[in-house]
This record gives structure tokens, C-alpha cells and sequence, in this order.
């Protein structure tokens, strides 16, 4: 039976130039790790959810990537973690926000999903609701970077002196990690979390717990998304995605770039997502400057890559 696993670490990437050899080194080897997290599920015949939850909590773990323990930092100084989950064969969903203790947001959105009447969580009753359903919780130094202190000194010192939001650099503006997958059984499930953007402001909510937006799966494709995030939420990216799929009878390569090279572009929204079909047909576009990403097509092609025209 055909399996595929995809996944990616956040778009809008520093150029070549930029990426000195250690630092480059050690994100390739956190995607490689993430990768092979899920798709192990998937050799040994896991679900689709499980393997995109391993694959999602090897990224939340790493400090490098804006998810779980290296979150950004919003203006007041203190993280803000979302997480969103799908089940494309049940078209069932999670999702949390506002996190700043539970160690894999993407765990808690999974149990708002299996273990509440609810969709999406928030806040202080997320985190007491984590705590009930003994999940790991950590305290605020745990998910402490200097590089993420230092990048909210810096755009802080920024907007103080008349920069605009929309000037933010495309590295701080973008920061998601997410995986898709499709398993033995045929089933399809999307995860992403992240820390949003730096400096955001206390309270706001970007497009990974918004299912539709930044997470989707049915039974037709599973989407997880990274970007600017208030344009993927207004042209509900990862749905469109489906939708074109479903209605267009497009391939999934053709509704992905219809969305990420057509529609959020005309908007001026950047990023880039990673899809999946029934068939293991993988897709990993974007329209910035790179986006760290990682797959294993329903053919057994793989591909680990940051630059663009690596894969």
C-alpha cells in the first residue's frame, strides 16, 4: 500500500548567503530526524495522525524551528503557542492557542479533538485542560532561546523607530512547522504549530488553529501550511486547496499553485504550504525565499531541502 509523509519547518527562509555551514548542517539534520519520526510510524503501519503528531513533536523539541521550544516571542515578551490537527478520514479537528507551558501543542490539540465536544481551545483553560490529560508541561525558561529574545530586541527597536509591520523581515515573519501524510489504510491527516510571528501582539491568532486556513485534510488531500498568516486565514488557503482539487479536478501540484503562486501572491501574502494526496502525491511550493522542507512520495522519492530549486 502506497504511504507518504511530508513536512516543513517554516518558509521565508535566509538566503544561501546568509546560512553559514554549521547552522545549515543542523536544520537539515532536524528535518531529517522529523522525517524519518513519521514516516517510521508509517513503515510500521501507524495511522496517518500518529505519524504526522511524531513528526510534528521531533520539530516542536528542536529550538531551531518556531514551534513549541523555540517559540517566538510577542511584544510583551512572553510566547504564545498555537497547534491544529485534522483527521482527513473522519474530517474531524483540534486545535489550541495561546499555549506558554505544554511542551507539544500539537498533542493538546489532538486531545481537544478525540477528548472534548469542542474544535479549538484557548489560553488558560487550554493549559488547565493539558494538565487534566496529563500531558508534558514545562516552565517558561524551557522554551527560552537567545536568538528568538534577541530577534524581538531587534524588531522592537524596529517598529520604535517607524519600521511598519508590513516591513517585518520575511525570516521573522514566517515560522511554522507542519507535516501531512497518507497511510496504508488510505487515510489522510494534517498537524502544524508554531510560535506565530515576533512581536505579535499579545492575543493574536494566526492561521495554524484555524482549520481551513493554515491545517486542512479530508479525504481528497491533506494541507499544512506556513506564511504570513492573516492571508492564509482570509483566502483559507489549505480548504481552496481541497476545493480546487474536489471541484476543479485539479492535481494537487496545480490547486497548490494556484493558491500559493496565484491567489495569496495577489493578495501579498508569502509562504508556502505541503500537501499531500490520496495518491502520495506530494507538493511543497512557495513564494518566498526558501522554506525548510522534507518528504517521501507514494513512489519512495525523497527530498530534504531549503533553497529553492533543491528538490
Amino acid at each position: 500500500m502506497t504511504i507518504a509523509l511530508a513536512l516543513h519547518g517554516g518558509a521565508g527562509t535566509l538566503r544561501r548567503s546568509d546560512m553559514d555551514a554549521e547552522l545549515e548542517r543542523a536544520y537539515r539534520a532536524g528535518l531529517e530526524q522529523a522525517l524519518e519520526a513519521g514516516h517510521a510510524v508509517l513503515r510500521g503501519g501507524g495511522s496517518a495522525l500518529d505519524a504526522v503528531c511524531a513528526a510534528v513533536c521531533a520539530l516542536e523539541n528542536d529550538p531551531l524551528f518556531n514551534a513549541g521550544r523555540g517559540s517566538v516571542f510577542n511584544l510583551d515578551g512572553k510566547q504564545e503557542m498555537e497547534a491544529g490537527v485534522m483527521d482527513g478520514s473522519r474530517q474531524d479537528a483540534g486545535s489550541v492557542a495561546g499555549l506558554s507551558t505544554v511542551q507539544n501543542p500539537v498533542l493538546l490539540a489532538r486531545a481537544v479533538m478525540e477528548r472534548t465536544p469542542h474544535v479549538t481551545l484557548g489560553y488558560a483553560a487550554a493549559e488547565d485542560f493539558a494538565r487534566r490529560e496529563g500531558l508534558e508541561m514545562r516552565p517558561p525558561e524551557y522554551f527560552h532561546t537567545d536568538k528568538r529574545w534577541r530577534a524581538l530586541l531587534e524588531e522592537k527597536e524596529r517598529l520604535a523607530n517607524g519600521g511598519s509591520d508590513e516591513d517585518i523581515s520575511e525570516d521573522r515573519k514566517h515560522g511554522t512547522v507542519g507535516a501531512v501524510a497518507l497511510d496504508a489504510q488510505g487515510r489522510l491527516a494534517a498537524a502544524t504549530s508554531t510560535g506565530g510571528r515576533t512581536a505579535k501582539w499579545p492575543g493574536r491568532i494566526g492561521d495554524t488553529p484555524v482549520i481551513g486556513a493554515g491545517t486542512w485534510a479530508d479525504t481528497h488531500c491533506a494541507v499544512s501550511a506556513t506564511g504570513h498568516g492573516e492571508y492564509f486565514v482570509r483566502a483559507a488557503a489549505g480548504h481552496e486547496i481541497s476545493a480546487r482539487v474536489r471541484h476543479l479536478d485539479e492535481t494537487l501540484a496545480q490547486a497548490c499553485d494556484a493558491v500559493v503562486y496565484g491567489q495569496l501572491l495577489s493578495m501579498g501574502g508569502t509562504g508556502g504550504v505541503v500537501a499531500v494526496d490520496r495518491y502520495g502525491r506530494v507538493a511543497l511550493p512557495f513564494n518566498c525565499e526558501g522554506m525548510y522542507r522534507a518528504a517521501i512520495d507514494g513512489a519512495g522519492l525523497r527530498t530534504v531541502a531549503i533553497y529553492r530549486g533543491e528538490d
